[in-house]
């Protein structure tokens, strides 16, 4: 279904944006209606229990960014959305471009709700979750998702504020943006376009993130709605939209305006911060922000609120206060500064040899200290040790103003330095980088309010960039004036991208238009009474005047001409160019007189009637071409006492300091009286009368046409005004919009920063990740990790040689997989272990005769945490076979020992008894197990033989030979028998004997 709707008036789903682009389109639009009613959300919530939002066709959509460790989070979350919670989910991560996306397979096992792969073109519904496919920018518009390549490099990309920023334009207060664990800080430059619309933002807890990079960075720039770990997220988003469409704030313009001037009060009386000049939207905008903090709806009971808790002043004082700066931002105008501005001030100095300059709304210091490398970079350029340098920085932050101070900034911060900038004016200092003590001697950083402070004076060059904006046009008149008169004659200013003089542009000359580069006037016209700061005062410099004027002696020539110019001198003004009375000598009763109404010191409102008709086009021509022109025969006057006169319009070249400006010589003509007489006047023919009588009417009709030139000219000039009027307002406008542009950009250029960092760390984790991955399968080990609920977490390549596993098992239990394992209580054994954390080793058989040792142990993280269970599989299948065929080797020599008829003892290289045959136990009256692990000597032979003894079977042992030797042996009786000893050895590999067969026969 599609409406047609007229261009002329926003359409309810169309964006600002959009609509600004189609405002030449033909007289009709055509756009795509909203989904089926049958789709409505409703989130409010009934007695049930349901959690149904509203009855609109409008429904929310939820915005879900993450990163690094962000899967675990997001499961929470989704985990815990109820059913039919009548809300749409956009889930955007950090996915390699490279890879296929395996998110909403991963996402499906968590959640009721249908998970889909966006796609472009794809309309959203509710109760849907859509994930965002690899390498694309996704972005909102009517409902409708779009994807596209995206721009940046790998490495810069920002997709989570890139969609917020879209979801912000389509859905307004309708759209909910959740931060979730992340390194880096992407999405913290949207939640601020959402939160510019109304929309709402939730963030995980730092303490309970993975990575709590993103998470901090989303707080750090806005005050969030809720903080909450992501199982809690869901319930609280429930019932905050809840609040949100059941109470609605219902404020007229009226108890707005009241409420924001007592806010004001409160803010100056806590602070003493004067902010009633301020932008009253900016300030509304601010103010609005902690009333979502706090839930409250009206604004009058936010007054009440401020006015019970002191804190919260300081608090919205912080978030009135915007510190957008970076180091040489905008390179161009730092370029300009350094090859001409700087260089032009050394040069031009004067006897002092010391630049003095001023940044006022310095913030954290970063636009003082780029201005003091420039100048130092300047200084060593030209060779000029001698000059001395001093810059003021000024800001109403102290906490700003501190941070300023130390000078120390993260690397992420010093994205505009140069490497050798970095090398020469700042020094390593742990995880920051500090500015060099010589620059940051040439900075004065102190807590200064423009308003209510006097200025710094005798300033050569004056930064104020992004300060003005923020003002109304009376306090930047004001502070525009302050600044003139802090500055030296020729004296440079710099403004914002976005600023410019306005009414105050007669003040400063342009130097640099596209760059806001300006120069101070030598214009001698006396300024407006400016209003300034209370404790400014000027009587030292007047009472220093007055008595150095005592001290000079007087002059005859300079007496000699004041007396010729008081006497003699015509009667002048000197004006500007737009007509202003600069100053006046001689009496000027006679041509110039005070208009009626407000006073008005301007040479067209106070010319006397008759100089009025003439004087204006004279006046324009010498203004515009420089040249002087005199009116002669001007008569003035009444019909009963007029006076001719003669002007003179003369531009002033010289001298320079009155230079532009326009004097206007007054110079009374002598009448010539004639004699009337009756003769004269009868001699007056017809047609002299007619002549007469027709040039009366001519200057009738002329005074006419000049009075409705007159009347056309202030009615050109009312429209003018209204004119100028909008335009004030638009330029304001585009000054709000710029402001928010600067303070995205800031984020943004942080972010890109964080970004590169984040790549190198991620192609770290990635190597090491191969490497831990080729040594468990180098190993030949099977493993399996499994998490606390026995799911398969990861498993190596041999783990599939013993279970029947896939990749697409991980998440599954272990124990729904087939295995060739005989281990009925591996399950039992795994829950021991977790239970009790103690290890379990055993050696199990497989089904085909293999065996292997399984060990199962708990999984210990990082932090000492159980996170599940490693089990792994050792194949013993060989050794098993060895120790069955060593095992019967030991049975088959037992039996051969044990039926043999003669005596037969083993003894290891040491003499120990190692076998003992059943004949040996008849003949010495011994049970085997009595003599095992005892020495033969000791038992058998008397102490008398054992010297021989030893010394007899070490020889043999040593030849490695067999050998004979008789021997008396002593019997369990205590008879000594006779007997033939038969030595038999085993040899070791390093050809020694390793066992000693010994066999006996009687004498």
């Amino acid at each position: 279904m599609f409406y047609l709707i007229k261009h002329t008036k926003k359409p309810q789903n169309f964006s600002y944006r959009e609509f600004r682009n189609n405002w030449n389109a033909p007289k009709y639009i055509k756009v795509k209606s909203s989904k089926p009613t049958a789709k409505k959300s409703n989130v409010e919530a009934s007695s049930k229990g349901e959690t149904n939002i509203s009855n609109t066709e409008l429904f929310p959509i939820v915005c879900i960014g993450a990163s690094a460790g962000g899967l675990e989070a997001i499961e929470q979350f989704l985990s815990n959305v109820p059913t039919g919670c009548g809300m749409c989910f956009v889930v955007i991560q950090h996915l390699d471009p490279t890879q296929k996306g395996m998110l909403p397979e991963l996402l499906q096992r968590k959640t009721k709700m249908e998970v889909l792969e966006a796609k472009d073109h794809m309309p959203v519904e509710i109760d849907t979750v859509y994930v965002i496919p690899p390498n694309t920018s996704m972005s909102l518009l009517n409902g409708n998702l779009y994807l596209a390549a995206p721009k940046e490099t790998r490495g810069m990309r920002l997709p989570i504020d890139f969609f917020l920023k879209s979801l912000a334009d389509d859905r307004k207060e309708l759209g909910v943006g959740i931060i979730l664990s992340g390194m880096g800080s992407d999405g913290s430059s949207g939640i601020r376009h959402l939160k510019e619309v109304n929309g709402r933002v939730l963030v995980q807890s730092p303490e309970t993130a993975k990575f709590d990079s993103m998470p901090r960075s989303a707080i750090e720039a806005i005050s969030v709605d809720i903080i909450a770990p992501a199982s809690e997220l869901p319930a609280k988003l429930i019932e905050l939209l809840k609040h949100k469409a059941s109470k609605k704030s219902e404020l007229t313009e009226l108890e707005d305006k009241n409420s924001l001037e007592k806010i004001i009060i409160l803010l100056r009386s806590y602070t003493g911060n004067d902010f009633s000049q301020y932008k009253k939207n900016t300030l509304y905008r601010r103010i609005e922000r902690r009333m979502a903090v706090h839930k409250i709806d009206k604004i009058n009971s936010y007054v009440h609120f401020l006015k019970e808790n002191p804190n919260e002043g300081d608090i919205l004082f912080k978030e009135v206060m915007i510190g957008v700066t970076n180091f040489f931002r905008d390179i161009n105008v730092w370029e300009h500064l350094k090859n001409f501005i700087i260089p032009s001030i050394i040069r031009n100095l004067k006897s002092e040899n010391s630049i003095r300059a001023w940044v006022p709304g310095c913030s954290t210091g970063e636009e003082a200290y780029s201005l003091a490398i420039i100048i130092r970079e300047v200084q060593k350029k030209m060779n000029r040790p001698d000059i001395s340098i001093q810059i003021f920085a000024t800001d109403l932050d102290n906490d700003a103003i501190e941070k300023a101070r130390k000078g120390l900034f993260f690397s992420t911060s010093l994205s505009g330095v140069s490497p050798d900038r970095l090398q020469h004016f700042f020094v390593k200092t742990g995880d920051y980088y500090q500015v060099t003590a010589e620059i940051r001697e040439m900075v004065v950083f102190a807590q200064h309010n423009l308003t209510m402070h006097p200025p710094f004076t005798k300033i050569d060059f004056l930064s104020c960039r992004n300060l003005l904006i923020y003002m109304d046009s009376d306090l930047q008149k004001k502070v525009i004036g302050l600044f003139y008169y802090s500055m030296n004659p020729e004296g440079f200013l710099l403004l914002g991208s976005s600023e410019s003089l306005g009414s105050q542009s007669f003040l400063f000359s342009t130097i640099e238009n596209k760059l806001k580069f300006y120069q101070k006037t030598t214009n001698s016209q006396l300024l407006e009474s400016f209003e300034f700061p209370t404790s400014f005062s000027k009587s030292n410099h007047v009472t220093n005047e007055e008595k150095s004027s005592v001290m000079v002696m007087p002059n005859i020539q300079v007496l000699a001409d004041q007396l010729l110019l008081k006497y003699f001198s015509p009667v002048g003004v000197l004006v500007n160019e737009e007509g202003d009375i600069i100053y006046t000598s001689g009496r000027t009763g006679k041509y110039l007189e005070p208009s009626v109404g407000k006073a008005n010191l301007n040479i067209f409102a106070m010319l006397r009637e008759g100089l009025k008709q003439k004087f204006p086009t004279a006046f324009r021509k010498v203004v515009k071409n420089k040249e002087t022109i005199v009116l002669q025969n001007i008569k003035a006057g009444t019909k009963s006492d007029s006076q001719i006169y003669d002007i003179s319009i003369q531009s002033i070249d010289f001298p320079v300091q009155l230079k532009g400006n326009v004097m206007i010589i007054f110079k009374e003509v002598p009448r010539v009286y004639e004699t009337s007489t009756e003769s004269k006047s009868t001699n007056r023919n017809k047609r002299q009368i007619e002549l007469e009588e027709e040039l009366l009417q001519l200057n009738s009709e002329m005074q006419n046409t000049v009075e409705e030139m007159q009347t056309s000219q202030e009615e050109l000039k009312s429209t003018n005004e209204e004119l100028q009027s909008t335009n004030e307002e638009l330029q304001s406008t585009n000054e709000e919009l710029t402001s928010s542009k600067e303070e995205m950009q800031s984020l943004n250029e942080e972010l890109q920063t964080v970004n590169a960092e984040l790549l190198t760390k991620v192609e770290d984790y990635s190597r090491v990740n191969n490497d831990m991955k080729n040594l468990l399968n180098s190993t030949d080990i099977a493993t399996l990790f499994l998490d606390k609920e026995l799911n398969i977490r990861r498993f190596t390549n041999q783990a599939t040689k013993i279970f029947k596993l896939i990749k697409s098992d991980i998440g599954r239990p272990f124990t729904d997989q087939v295995t060739d394992l005989i281990y009925p209580d591996l399950e039992n054994d795994a829950l021991e272990v977790l239970k009790t954390l103690v290890f379990i080793e055993k050696q199990i058989p497989a089904k085909d005769g293999r065996w292997f040792s399984i060990r199962i142990m708990p999984y210990r993280t990082h932090d000492d945490r159980i996170d599940g269970l490693v089990i792994t599989f050792i194949n013993i299948s060989d050794l098993k076979h060895l120790e069955l065929d060593l095992e019967e080797n030991v049975q088959i020599h037992r039996m051969c020992l044990d039926s043999s008829s003669d005596i037969f003892i083993i003894l290891s290289d040491t003499g120990i008894i190692k076998e003992f045959n059943p004949k040996a136990e008849l003949f010495f009256g011994f049970k085997r197990n009595e003599v095992l692990g005892k020495r033969y000597v000791d038992l058998f032979v008397s102490k008398s033989e054992m010297t021989k003894i030893d010394k007899e079977i070490t020889k043999l042992s040593k030849q490695g030979k067999s050998g004979k030797f008789k021997m008396t042996a002593l019997i369990s009786t205590g008879k000594e028998v006779l007997m033939n000893c038969n030595l038999h050895f085993l040899m070791g590999k390093l050809n020694t004997p390793k066992l000693i067969l010994m066999m006996i026969t009687k004498e």
